[in-house]
This record gives C-alpha cells, sequence and structure tokens, in this order.
C-alpha cells in the first residue's frame, strides 16, 4: 500500500499548488473599485449616450454655464473663408474646419479610410535641431505642421500618404493578432521638402477632464518622477518642460501625445492657429508661407479663444459603469498585477483653481502624466522639448470603455493605427514590454476580464 499512498500524495501536493483557474470553493477576492465611481470628482456625469464627453460639469456658477455654452458654440462652429460676415478666417491652408471635426463628440478621432480627406488626423513636422526655445525646429516654409487643405485659390504645403507593413503577435492561447505598422511620407509638396525632415502623425484625442488635468499641483507630477529607474521596477517616467508662449516662460508639458504644451490655453491657441489656420492676438500671423491679403488679423479674437479654453476645461467626466461586477473587478487585479499601473496611475488630485468645482478634487483618469519610453516599433524619431523619439506621454484611459458609442469605432494610439484595446496593449514596448508580455500570458478568460475592466472605465 505504501505505494500507493506516495502516488496519491503526489497527486495531491500538484493540485494543491495549481494556479487560481482552479476552483478550491474559496472566492477570490479582487479590488473594491467602487471608490473610483466618481472618475472626475466632482465633475462627474453619469450618461452612457453619445453626450458623455460632451456635457458640462455639474455645479458650474451661472457665468461659467453661460462662458461653457459660448466656449461650446465656438467649437462646433465650421469656419469659412473670409471674408464674411460670420466665422471667417479659414485658412488659406489648414488641416480642418473646425474644432469638432478633429475631437467628434468631443472624443476620439478615427483613423480616416481617404488619409487627405477632412479628419483629425496630422502630420507634425521638423528639422534636427531646436527652436529659440528649446522646442522643435521648423520646416523651413513650413513651420511644424504640414497643412493638407487649402481654400480655393491656393496649394496645400502638401499630401499625406501611408503604407503598412505587418507585425504577427502570437498569444499563449495560439492567437494570432496582425498589427499594421504604418510608415508615413509627404508628396505633392508645394516646395521641396528637406530629406532630413522628420514626421510624426497625431490623431485628434478626447477633451473632456482637461480642467482636472491642468491642475494638478506640479510638485505631484514630479513626485512620481524616476528617470534613472533608481527603484529598479523597469519604469522610468519623466516630466517634459515646454515653452508657454502667453506668459514667454518655461512650464511643465501636460498635455498633447508629448507632454508638449503647458495649457489648455495653448492648445487651442495651437488649434486655432495650425489646424484651422486662423490668427487670433496671440498668433496674428498666418500660419505658413500663404497670406489672404486681406489685412484682416487677427481674424478672432481673444475672448473667442479663451471661451473655447474655458469650455474644455469645464467638460464633465463620464463615470465609469458595471464596477461591481466580478469580471470587471478581476479584470482591475489584473491591471494591477501586470504592472500596468505603473504609469496608468489611477488616482490624481487637484489643487486650488479658480473654477470651484475643479478645486481640491479627487479624480481618476489612470495616467501619470509622465513621459515614458515606448520601444521603437511606436516610436517617431522626433524630438519635442525634452521627449526623445521613442517617448510618449500616458494617455488617461477614463472614458474609454465609451468609444465605440460615441464616435463609432475603436481606433488608439497615437495616429490611431490600433483597431481594438488588444492591439493597442501589443503595441506597447518600450518601459511597457514586461506588462505587454505579462498581457500575452494570459489565458483568454483573464484577458477578456481585463478587457472587460478597460471598457468599464
Amino acid at each position: 500500500m505504501k505505494p500507493l499512498y506516495i502516488f496519491l500524495l503526489f497527486l495531491f501536493i500538484i493540485y494543491s499548488c495549481s494556479d487560481d483557474d482552479i476552483d478550491t470553493g474559496t472566492p477570490i477576492e479582487y479590488p473594491d473599485i467602487s471608490n473610483r465611481l466618481y472618475a472626475g470628482g466632482a465633475t462627474t456625469i453619469f450618461l452612457v449616450s453619445s453626450q458623455a464627453y460632451g456635457s458640462p460639469s455639474p455645479d458650474l456658477s451661472a457665468s461659467e454655464k453661460y462662458d461653457h455654452t459660448m466656449g461650446n458654440l465656438f467649437f462646433e462652429r465650421s469656419f469659412i473663408t473670409a471674408p464674411a460676415p460670420l466665422y471667417g478666417g479659414l485658412g488659406p491652408i489648414y488641416n480642418n474646419v473646425s474644432c469638432i471635426a478633429c475631437h467628434p463628440n468631443d472624443g476620439r478621432s478615427n483613423f480616416p479610410a481617404n488619409i487627405n480627406a477632412l479628419s483629425g488626423f496630422f502630420l507634425r513636422i521638423s528639422i534636427p535641431g531646436e527652436d529659440a526655445h528649446g522646442g522643435p525646429n521648423p520646416v523651413p516654409g513650413y513651420g511644424d505642421q504640414a497643412k493638407n487643405q487649402a481654400i480655393f485659390g491656393y496649394q496645400p504645403e502638401a499630401k499625406y500618404q501611408v503604407t503598412y507593413t505587418e507585425i504577427h503577435e502570437v498569444l499563449a492561447d495560439g492567437t494570432v493578432v496582425t498589427l499594421q505598422k504604418p510608415q508615413y511620407s509627404l508628396t505633392n509638396t508645394y516646395i521641396p521638402i528637406p530629406p532630413e525632415t522628420m514626421i510624426s502623425p497625431r490623431i485628434g484625442m478626447p477633451v473632456f477632464g482637461l480642467g482636472l488635468l491642468e491642475a494638478i499641483p506640479e510638485e505631484n507630477i514630479l513626485a512620481r518622477q524616476d528617470i534613472n529607474d533608481d527603484n529598479g521596477d523597469g519604469i522610468s517616467g519623466k516630466a517634459n518642460y515646454v515653452w508657454d508662449e502667453v506668459d514667454n516662460i518655461i512650464k511643465l508639458g501636460r498635455f498633447g501625445w508629448k507632454a508638449n504644451v503647458p495649457t489648455v490655453l495653448i492648445q487651442t491657441i495651437g488649434a486655432f492657429h495650425g489646424d484651422l489656420g486662423i490668427t487670433s492676438p496671440y498668433r496674428p500671423n498666418e500660419n505658413s508661407y500663404a497670406d489672404d491679403g486681406l489685412e484682416d488679423d487677427p481674424e478672432i479674437d481673444e475672448n473667442t479663444v479663451k471661451l473655447v479654453d474655458l469650455y474644455c476645461r469645464t467638460l464633465g467626466v463620464p463615470a465609469p459603469r458595471n464596477i461591481n461586477d466580478p469580471i470587471v473587478r478581476e479584470g482591475a487585479s489584473i491591471f494591477g498585477k501586470i504592472g500596468c499601473v505603473k504609469c496608468h496611475t489611477p488616482r490624481q488630485e487637484t489643487g486650488y483653481s479658480p473654477i470651484s468645482v475643479l478645486s481640491y478634487q479627487t479624480f481618476y483618469p489612470y495616467t501619470d502624466m509622465l513621459l515614458h519610453d515606448m520601444g521603437d516599433e511606436l516610436a517617431d524619431g522626433r524630438p519635442d522639448f525634452l521627449a526623445d523619439g521613442n517617448e510618449w506621454k500616458t494617455r488617461p484611459l477614463w472614458g474609454i470603455g465609451l468609444t465605440q458609442i460615441i464616435n463609432g469605432h475603436t481606433r488608439f494610439l497615437h495616429d490611431g493605427r490600433a483597431r481594438n484595446l488588444t492591439e493597442a496593449i501589443l503595441w506597447h514596448g518600450g518601459e511597457s514590454e514586461d506588462s505587454k508580455n505579462k498581457f500575452k500570458e494570459l489565458s483568454l478568460d483573464k484577458r477578456n476580464a481585463l478587457l472587460a475592466f478597460l471598457n468599464s472605465l
């Protein structure tokens, strides 16, 4: 009987040490994420509709509500060729005709079926070196953004072209995911473009919650820096420092795909000028070689710019959904265990803001606001202030699960190359390589739980 006893003992040891997929009869405890229900603190809204990104924060003052509404009017307005009694000044060269066209329903732009159609996609450009403030060195005759549209009688600076190569990722269960890696170039340029020109794609991102991100105290963001990876966890986030053209000083970068913009106001100024070709008191000269000769600059006033700025800062943040679902809670646990939280930091706090609903809030954007090396496959090779060609800012994940409902697609990353969340994860490299590999090793059930968690945000 002794050999049989040993054999049975061996079987007991093997099965008692198996992973948590085995039902031992003991319920698995997953983290309670109910405290994250108010994703935007006091700005949280509870909508699951096409308006979930585009509704004002609750509890705005009467004057803030009025200004928000006026800002919304300008954000959604299509501008036209000057001269015009209202909303003139488009172009002469530009990328799109309105803010909402690049941020549909205040959300994420889709990758265009026709890359040269009006869309939320465009190309940043620069040549080696730096400008006077340490930023990208503009291309002579072009600036830092290639405009692929023009009003009647003018030629666009260039047209865009994209080709693809395939990358195959094999998951632990044998699933093969085919990624499409884009390569971008400029064609039909109005003048020769320098051969050393660096090209970086961009696609319009959601604009809600920006006021909260702007109100995070700088010291809170810097406290998460670990430039030399002193703690040895493989993550070495760093802050970007960029030029503020309004205050004429260097400030912490908070916005843009490379944290290359310090404030929502600067982002708004740049969008009017670079994307729409509209001059303002902040940038009174046309955005490139073309001048319409109307001597009507600036084409919009300072108040218009500031109303759009306030509109973007006071949009509400959609609440997460299904946060008590056991599968969602399991996904939240996996999100932490495979290391996603090291960059996609769930919790942030604001300091004082002149907009009271933004002041001293605890909120859950899932970003550390820092730059990270995302690997060679995502690299654009184009430096932007302190960001090198491999580095990108951690994107907030709040509201990501509503993308299909609100924007009708699931394209993600800085150029929309990822066609769904699984592809977005598999594009991660560099500092996030370990987390990506752990994702690839998950069982189908656990991958689905992680995706359920992301889609609940």
